[in-house]
């Protein structure tokens, strides 16, 4: 039976149907408050989350120590570290080649950080984007190989069969992307997502995987009787990379990201710090911050730049060296949102020109920067709500990043079409991915993709739901209540922020720059909450508050804190709206 539309809404201003919590949910969310005295609104959050009443108090206080697995869990993770550790013991050469991305870069910093203080350094390489592409490659990993007793492949190799042979050395993969049927011949190979991994791990992102690997370093080093480096302190690097990887923030990925911020907030990274201050963040860093104000700009030298500024900035200890990297980076991030918003305007005039309602939506075109295709291939899927593919031509040959939906594992779909001989190379995971192609196989490859999600149900749910927490009323809006409400997350991929409904309001407006709208609302009886819908011109929504009149609205969003001067203002982050 189909659930009835919440406060029957059946299409919103975005044209979305509001779905609230089932009548279980809600009668759950009652008796875990009685139970608890918590507040209604974090019941619910809490028992969308599926906790029970008596794990109620360990879900908001969780304890890294409860959850971290053992390392020993990931196959080869002893071996890998008894080789590295042998590597700085013999004062051997030790190479480390990272992926361009965030995740690649924290994954090289907590390296090279834990090998400074065990005075030993390292050399870096990470590939340019446009020239060497995703991963290891012969040329790169024969030279240091003849260069070096040790290569660390972070956050890619798990499919470099042939760049690995190429390397005359050891070589140790630390990684978190989709497996093949076989193993490349490293000396280990630390990857929650080989094929011979019973998966309860595959969540983590490849600094996770590198950070176990170091706990387990750590712990054979106390059987010798010496004390490794502070891994704790090294936990701001794991949460921006968890985050910035859309990880899901589930089990131990929660507790790493929250003690993360803990440590990020003590500003001791001058590299972090830098860059926090030229991203003008001026309250506590929390999981939005790093995914959208932090991530991308340590993502902008790998996107359009040079690929190791980012890695560069998380692992120096220089306040100098880090205030110009910092400068650096968001320059280029600056311009990276203007050669976006170009490719983004022709992908998607070209995706609804083919068609948005398959299985997969799809965009290619001849100059668009390889940089640039992912976050563009994000959007896509935004818009549509289905897997998307952007793809850049330089001549014959296009370089590209799929995206997915929750569902749909698009890095299998495009390991298949690679294994078919319909791309040059491709791989990812679930929800993200990177591929090559010829321009002759293009629209097959695309055809063959797109039929391989429609069978795995891409492009059958429909118009997009907005599901809806509870309903709240603005006098229950407090700063001590979001702060509360704060000890549910951090929040972020499969652990929405709870979404909440503010029914019957009258609205006053202020448009923000060209896209934003600024909004203000409240009970009538001296409540008031101000709040801010970004890119609301972007939709209906924007145009239809601006023009409300004496129209009262629902509205529905998520509440942040915002901080200004040492006072805390609850600010309401608006998603959507429905006439009421």
């Amino acid at each position: 039976m189909t659930q009835s539309a919440f406060l029957n809404v059946d299409c919103s201003l975005t044209n979305r149907r509001w779905i609230g919590p089932s009548n279980e949910v809600e009668r759950l969310a009652v008796a875990m408050a009685q139970a608890t005295k918590l507040p209604l609104p974090l019941c619910n959050t809490l028992v969308a989350r599926g906790v029970a009443p008596q794990d109620a108090e360990a879900f908001l206080a969780p304890q890294l120590r409860d959850l971290l697995p053992d390392p020993l869990r990931m196959k080869d993770t002893g071996r890998a570290a008894a080789r590295f550790l042998q590597a700085v013991k013999s004062r051997q050469r030790i190479a480390i080649f990272a992926d361009y991305d965030v995740d690649g870069g924290s994954s090289a910093a907590l390296l090279i950080v834990w090998l400074r203080a065990m005075g030993v350094a390292a050399t870096l390489y990470i590939p340019d984007r446009i020239d060497e592409g995703y991963g290891p490659n012969v040329p790169a990993m024969a030279a240091l190989g003849a260069a070096h007793d040790l290569i660390l492949c972070v956050d890619c190799g798990t499919l470099s069969h042939d760049p690995i042979a190429a390397a005359d050395c050891d070589v140790i993969v630390l990684d978190h992307h989709l497996g093949g049927e076989t193993l490349p011949p490293a000396y280990a190979v630390v990857n929650p997502n080989r094929q011979d991994e019973d998966g309860d791990l595959a969540h983590l992102c490849a600094a996770a995987v590198v950070f176990l690997m170091l706990v387990e370093a750590n712990r054979q080093l106390r059987g010798q009787g010496v004390t490794g480096p502070d891994l704790m302190a090294m936990l701001d690097l794991v949460a921006l990379a968890t985050v910035a990887d859309v990880a899901p923030l589930i089990g131990v990925n929660r507790a790493l990201v929250r003690q993360g911020l803990k440590v990020m907030a003590r500003r001791e990274r001058v590299g972090l710090r830098a860059l926090a201050d030229i991203a003008r963040m001026d309250q506590a860093p929390t999981a939005y911050a790093l995914g959208f104000l932090l991530g991308p700009r340590v993502n902008a030298g790998g996107r359009i730049g040079q690929a190791d500024l980012g890695a560069r900035l998380l692992s120096t200890d220089s306040a100098s060296e880090a205030a110009a990297l910092a400068e650096r980076l968001d320059v280029l991030n600056t311009e990276r949102r203007a050669i976006e918003a170009a490719v983004r305007e022709e992908a998607l005039a070209q995706a609804e020109a083919r068609g948005t309602q398959g299985p997969l939506v799809w965009a290619a075109g001849e100059g668009w920067h390889p940089g640039v295709v992912g976050i563009v291939a994000a959007r896509l899927k935004e818009a549509t709500h289905r897997p998307a593919v952007v793809i850049g031509f330089d001549g014959v040959e296009g370089k590209g990043s799929a995206r997915s939906v929750t569902g749909v594992d698009l890095g299998a779909a495009i390991q298949r079409i690679a294994a078919e001989g319909l791309l040059i190379k491709g791989g990812g995971h679930k929800m993200a991915a990177g591929l090559s192609v010829h321009r002759d196989k293009l629209e097959q490859a695309m055809a063959r993709l797109s039929e391989l999600l429609g069978k795995q149900g891409a492009g059958t749910a429909g118009r997009e739901d907005l599901r809806i927490d509870c309903l709240l009323m603005p006098t229950t809006a407090t700063p001590a209540f979001v702060e509360q409400l704060e000890s549910a997350g951090p929040f972020g991929t499969a652990a929405p922020a709870p979404r909440f409904v503010f029914t019957d309001t009258a609205v006053t407006t202020r448009r923000v720059g060209s896209s934003h709208l600024k909004i203000s609302f409240g009970d009538g009886m001296g409540a008031k909450i101000d709040g801010i819908a970004f890119g609301a011109f972007d939709t209906p929504l924007g145009e239809a508050l601006e023009n409300a009149g004496h129209q009262r609205f629902h509205l529905a969003g998520r509440l942040e804190l915002n901080t200004w001067g040492g006072r805390s203002k609850v600010q309401l982050r608006l998603e959507d709206a429905a006439k009421a």
